[in-house]
């Protein structure tokens, strides 16, 4: 059957076809042909720009949401001038993602206090920003309880698989609580199966020689280290607490 352009038919077959956005603004586009003069390319060609772009803000907004990144921890509000000169040199290198498609790690050291967790939560925004980079923010100790149950129910499988759609987990605060025996091998069957495949970024106030507190086991510990470091870019946060810094000017944020 012929369609005819001035009906709502074109409209109901682009929402058909889920382009929703080009259905939206085809009646629109054809009043820009009267009174602009368009032809037929460029009414295709602004259609099709807009569904796109538009598409691509949905994903962002989805990806954003799914992240579960922590609120204000952003690029905008992180106080560049107070980060150690070497971490503030590695920050553009590590903005343009590639290191994601390598599979590399992103692993940053630090007393409590020193912008670690929100360096990486603003960088994990970021990724997800300018390259639209699946991510996962999980404190270790939820991702911890969440492997459990997981092995416990016999689905540890599956929840690995769940993990696996993220390019990126973050893993904040590594360390900060002593973990069981059981809990480290959950931890370690996690960064052993992303080793090579998928990126960890990660916030740790022990520095490599003393993870045998997380791992228990020398050799484990190891193993888990040498997975790590193959392939990652090492951020060390030294100097004052921004805690006391920012308290020290009338700021409130807990910064990590």
């Amino acid at each position: 059957m012929p369609i005819d352009p001035n009906s709502d038919q074109v409209e109901m077959l682009l929402r058909s076809f889920r382009l929703s956005t080009m259905a939206a603004l085809y009646e629109p586009s054809l009043l820009r042909v009267e009174n602009d003069g368009w032809g037929a390319r460029e009414v295709l060609d602004h259609l099709c720009r807009s569904e796109a772009a538009d598409r691509e803000q949905r994903r962002i907004a989805r990806l954003l949401s799914n992240a579960k990144l922590p609120e204000g921890k952003t690029l905008g509000n992180l106080d560049e001038a107070l980060l150690p000169v070497k971490v503030r040199s590695q920050l553009p290198g590590l903005l343009d993602g590639g290191f994601v498609g390598r599979a590399s790690n992103v692993i940053a050291f630090g007393l409590p206090g020193r912008g670690k967790t929100h360096f990486l939560a603003a960088l994990g925004r970021e990724l997800i920003l300018r390259h639209q980079i699946s991510v996962l923010f999980c404190p270790t100790f939820k991702l911890v309880a969440r492997l459990l149950a997981a092995k416990r129910d016999y689905r540890m499988e599956g929840e690995l698989k769940k993990l696996d759609r993220y390019q990126v987990v973050i893993l904040d605060d590594l360390g900060y609580v002593q973990q069981s025996r059981e809990e480290m091998e959950v931890l370690f069957t996690f960064l052993a199966e992303r080793y090579e495949r998928r990126s960890v970024m990660i916030s740790s106030n022990l520095v490599f020689s003393q993870w045998e507190q997380i791992f228990k086991d020398p050799m484990t510990t190891m193993a888990a280290v040498d997975r790590l470091v193959h392939h990652s870019v090492i951020l060390e946060f030294t100097g004052k607490s921004l805690r006391i810094q920012s308290g020290a000017q009338g700021g409130s944020e807990d910064e990590k």
